[in-house]
């Protein structure tokens, strides 16, 4: 009688695999915690785009940001206390624009953003520039 060889893996061999897949595991699982933030976050961003277009429209109107605050300025009517989704509230003070998120998905209420415009001087534009935890934490950039 022959004897066949002996067909398999050694547990070396599985537990060397296992390690690897910790390994990869270990790394991916950051990077898309990160991802799934900043996905989320977002919907904070999309939520500030109708008070940005409202400033804008302000400011070609007025040709100054101090008076760009409320709906009499055709800025749109700042909310607050929204309970769903990521985005909490919105406030626009002349011309800048504040978004506070809720607790959602890894986001805090505390990583407000804030976009403020700055007039051009020439031209009659605004440049918009983001501000607060939504850039320290690489959620936007300018």
């Amino acid at each position: 009688m022959q004897k066949q060889p002996q067909q398999g893996f050694t547990l070396i061999e599985l537990m060397i695999v296992i390690a690897i897949i910790g390994i990869l595991a270990a790394v991916a699982l950051p990077a898309y915690q990160d991802y799934i933030k900043k996905s989320a976050y977002s919907e904070v961003i999309v939520g500030m785009s109708a008070a940005k277009s409202g400033v804008t429209e302000c400011y070609q109107f007025k040709s100054s940001l101090a008076t760009c605050t409320g709906a009499s300025d055709g800025v749109p009517a700042d909310f607050s206390a929204k309970t769903d989704g990521a985005l909490n509230a919105i406030q626009t003070v002349a011309g800048v624009i504040t978004a506070t998120p809720n607790a959602y998905k890894g986001i805090i209420a505390a990583d407000t953003c804030l976009l403020t415009p700055t007039a051009a001087a020439a031209g009659g534009y605004l440049k918009w520039t983001y501000s607060g935890a939504c850039v320290t934490k690489g959620w936007v950039g300018n």
